[in-house]
């Protein structure tokens, strides 16, 4: 401990010592700068960037089915979400997650997210698949458009 001398008296020096927390807070920094972008979930596809209104987010959370560029399926809630399946166990997948959704009383929504440059019959089989697997309707995930000045 160290003494604070005066004139004859040694009074305690009360003063805390802040290099430790400083040095802890810059690991933990830098642990979840590094883990955050690990975090991110689901496969990668450039959307085609449209005008479209945003899903009000009240809703329960969505059956998202992707398709990649090269023309593989994706479901958000399987087993293993980055990982390809087949279009037989997407219909079984949704069929039992509709169902489900059903018998607890609500329709869950049904997305498809098309990466922009898969091939549109691709997208379109997605959409049957789904359609045949139970779901009523089926909506079409984009990006916002950008914002265009107009000159005028």
């Amino acid at each position: 401990m160290a003494y604070y001398h005066q004139r004859g008296s040694r009074h305690p020096i009360a003063e805390i010592n802040v290099v430790p927390f400083i040095d802890v807070m810059l690991v933990l920094l830098v642990i979840f700068m590094i883990t955050t972008p690990l975090l991110t979930q689901g496969v990668k596809v450039d959307l085609p960037k449209t005008e479209a209104k945003a899903l009000p987010p009240d809703q329960k959370e969505p059956l998202i089915v992707t398709v990649d560029s090269a023309g593989n399926l994706y479901l958000n809630n399987a087993s293993k979400p980055n990982q390809p399946i087949t279009p037989r166990v997407l219909s079984n997948l949704v069929t039992s997650q509709l169902t489900a959704s059903t018998a607890a009383g609500d329709q869950r929504p049904v997305l498809v997210r098309g990466d922009k440059n898969v091939n549109y019959g691709k997208v379109m089989e997605a959409m049957v698949l789904l359609q045949e697997a139970g779901a009523k309707s089926v909506g079409l995930i984009t990006e916002p458009a950008p914002h265009t000045k107009s000159t005028g």
